[in-house]
């Protein structure tokens, strides 16, 4: 994950409550790095976790819209192994 210095970046106004504002600040303070460093971190690791997600469901998708199902036989095999 390539982390851009926060002022390098377009500037953006976000409304936190209060107790997540809180953990910021201590986590900024603990850690020694600023808070908009530690939220570019974290909103890039989610947009990444997100459109991850969205990649598995689309071909998740394609697959079906082809026919691609599993059969009977392998759903079992899988909740014999995995239980229900």
């Amino acid at each position: 994950m390539d982390i851009k210095k926060p002022n390098a970046g377009k500037p953006m106004t976000v409304r936190l409550p209060a107790d997540l504002a809180g953990a910021l600040d201590k986590l900024a303070k603990l850690t020694g790095r600023s808070k908009s460093n530690i939220a570019v971190a974290a909103l890039q690791s989610y947009v990444e976790s997100e459109a991850g997600q969205i990649r598995d469901i689309e071909e998740g998708i394609a697959e079906a819209d082809r026919g691609e199902f599993a059969s009977v036989e392998e759903v079992n095999a899988f909740f014999a192994r995995y239980g229900d």
